[in-house]
């Protein structure tokens, strides 16, 4: 029973709503409400079982199929500004005690594994950048978005801006529209930064982000250690660094010691920046960036060409209806990986589709060393950074698999 006589709008839900939130995931779908009453987008809303249990609070979104997201099961809880702070200062406390000295790079909100459902907020340095991808969110940002900043600069967090990149065609499910620019701090007595650049260092390797105009928030920030297993394993190394983006694992690799690195992206605008990148870090002379599509480029080259080869694709697939199409294409790059390499040579492999699951894609590495001739003797299976956690309750939120092998 609620001990706290709450107005929120009830939504009554069906018997499997109700056992999927008592197993601990927060999303009631749009199908699965029986019974609701009316409210706002974005609004706060109660969720109860058939027989009148109480299940928890969430935020409403009216236009997405994902109707309410569920934040709180705590029926004591009151949602004024105080209850939001310590959300915030739970989420930065975490990011402190598990990425030490790297938390001045690093996500700081990371949506519903810190039960800030549709939010993600993160840090390059002294800028601040968030995605806003829910309709309660939206209602929350003037709460939340001046506390964090007050949270990070009382602890001595150099913190100048923060940039809101809502250019997604996400936010239109949500009814909420598109859009990016600084959020206004003045209230905070800061003033607009005169620059979107962001200059940050990771893993000893200097990289300018773009908040304004970067992927996602700017810069994956999910790969940061394994770019660094990476590292340790290519001194003397000739390696192919396919999907490059920036040149994070191609100058990783560098930087670890390679004898030469040969970076690949189609994109023309990605390779000047991992060259930039490259320049920037003293590594010119052994990172060559190459305009090319992996896809065709891996036919065209000889065996033993390279014994280090990294393929970091993007999402392949977002949905699960496109998934076989997604694993053909991560079996062929793979398979043709695998055939390039020289025995003892290495591979680094990984997805970023929370639809790829570690099964299905162990799977298609299996399948791809077969028609490949070769076996896979695994050095490590990684995930995505800490300061990215996984819920267990909620598999969405574990998306990255990365494995390291030597092929044999």
């Amino acid at each position: 029973m609620m001990k706290q006589a709450r107005e929120f709008p009830a939504f009554t839900v069906t018997p499997k709503a109700a056992r999927s939130l008592a197993a601990g995931h927060p999303w009631v779908y749009a199908q699965e409400v029986l019974a609701a009453q009316p409210c706002e987008n974005g609004a706060l809303a109660d969720v109860f079982s058939q027989k009148g249990s109480w299940l928890g609070t969430g935020l409403v979104s009216l236009q997405s199929k994902i109707r309410v997201r569920v934040f709180s099961r705590n029926a004591n809880d009151v949602f004024d500004e105080a209850f939001w702070r310590r959300r915030l200062r739970y989420a930065w406390e975490y990011r402190k005690a598990v990425m030490g000295p790297d938390v001045s790079n690093c996500r700081i909100i990371f949506g519903e594994a810190d039960q800030f459902p549709g939010l993600t907020v993160d840090r390059y340095g002294t800028l601040l950048s968030a995605q806003v991808l829910s309709a309660g969110m939206e209602r929350l940002k003037h709460t939340l978005f001046p506390a964090l900043v007050q949270l990070l600069r009382a602890d001595g967090q150099d913190i100048r801006g923060l940039y809101e990149r809502n250019d997604v065609a996400l936010r239109e499910k949500e009814g909420l529209a598109q859009y990016k620019g600084w959020y206004g701090l003045s209230a905070l007595g800061l003033q607009t930064p005169e620059t979107p650049l962001a200059h940050i260092c990771e893993n000893g390797i200097r990289y300018t982000v773009d908040v304004e105009n970067g992927q996602k928030t700017g810069f994956f920030l999910d790969q940061k250690y394994n770019r660094r297993a990476v590292a340790a394993l290519a001194k003397g190394r000739t390696v192919l660094d396919c999907f490059t983006h920036t040149g994070s694992f191609a100058l990783n690799a560098a930087r670890g010691g390679a004898a030469k690195v040969t970076a690949v992206d189609v994109s023309e605008t990605a390779c000047a920046m991992a060259r930039r990148n490259a320049e920037e870090n003293g590594l010119a002379g052994v990172v060559q960036c190459v305009v090319a599509d992996v896809f065709e480029l891996l036919p065209s080259l000889s065996k033993g060409s390279y014994d280090f080869i990294i393929l970091d694709p993007p999402a392949f697939t977002k949905a699960r209806k496109t998934l076989h199409n997604a694993l053909r294409g991560y079996k062929e790059i793979n398979t043709r990986a695998m055939r390039l390499l020289p025995r003892g040579g290495y591979l680094a492999t990984c997805s970023c589709s929370h639809f790829a699951t570690e099964e299905e894609f162990c799977k298609m590495l299996a399948a791809a060393a077969a028609d490949a001739g070769v076996q896979l003797r695994q050095i490590a299976a990684r995930q995505q950074a800490p300061d990215h956690p996984i819920l267990w309750s909620v598999p969405e939120t574990d998306y990255l698999k990365f494995y390291l092998f030597q092929v044999v």
